[in-house]
């Protein structure tokens, strides 16, 4: 039996990146390991700019993720203001930092959100010397920051309801977590997406490649890993 730690992830709108080019930003259909890891960080109060902290976490953390409900997908049009293209290599950390430039042009950008998406998250420690699994369910429950699904833009609309669960596979742990009743309907035949693990008790149907794993968050960059994908179980 091993320990896991359980939350749901539900939202009126989730917007979970993928790779974007030029003005199309399109969503992933869940979320990825990034989004997860800013929302462990920003329960637990570190900064983005406190490389070795979130290098710690990530190395710490590993995922799985059982998706009831993909969602609808919303279409919407964007402008935003934004310094000029000759300033783009400065590292801004924050949105008030590019409003700061004294001349600002405007970008125009296509973004997809996901109407009701509800999926719940596994998350096993690999290197159990750093933060415990209890202090994490502490911090989920009692976020330090502003949590979101994605972008501010879309904050959670139910709480995550963190709980710690022994299981023998991941699969059972995340069989075995119960989400909330108000949001019954949408729990459907469900999509399992997990990283590279050999005890998650399915048996992928395919596996793909994800650029989702933090490299430099002030720099804005992620390096490529295999995501693994389990179809339309009964769950």
């Amino acid at each position: 039996m091993q320990k896991y730690l359980l939350f749901q992830l539900y939202g009126v709108l989730a917007s979970w990146g993928d790779q974007a080019v030029g003005g199309e930003r399109p969503g992933s259909t869940h979320p990825s390991r990034s989004a997860l890891l800013g929302l462990l960080a920003a329960a637990m109060g570190i900064r983005r700019d406190e490389e070795q902290k979130l290098e710690a976490l990530s190395r710490q953390c590993g995922f799985a993720i059982k998706s009831y409900s993909n969602g609808q997908v919303l279409r919407d049009f964007h402008t935003a203001q934004v310094p000029p293209t000759i300033k783009k290599n400065k590292h801004l950390y924050t949105r008030r930092d590019e409003l700061r430039e004294s001349k600002l042009g405007t970008t125009l950008s296509f973004r997809e959100y996901r109407q009701d998406a509800l999926a719940v998250i596994a998350l096993r420690l690999n290197d159990t010397a750093g933060t415990g699994l209890s202090e994490l369910c502490q911090a989920l429950a009692s976020p330090a920051f502003h949590l979101y699904l994605g972008r501010k833009s879309c904050p959670l609309s139910l709480p995550l309801n963190p709980q710690i669960l022994s299981a023998q596979t991941v699969k059972s742990a995340l069989d075995e977590y119960k989400i909330d009743t108000s949001i019954k309907m949408l729990q459907q035949d469900a999509s399992y997406y997990w990283e590279k693990t050999d005890n998650m008790g399915c048996t992928a149907d395919f596996q793909t490649i994800r650029y989702d794993q933090p490299l430099s968050r002030k720099r804005w960059q992620f390096l490529s890993r295999p995501e693994y994908v389990c179809l339309n179980k009964e769950g």
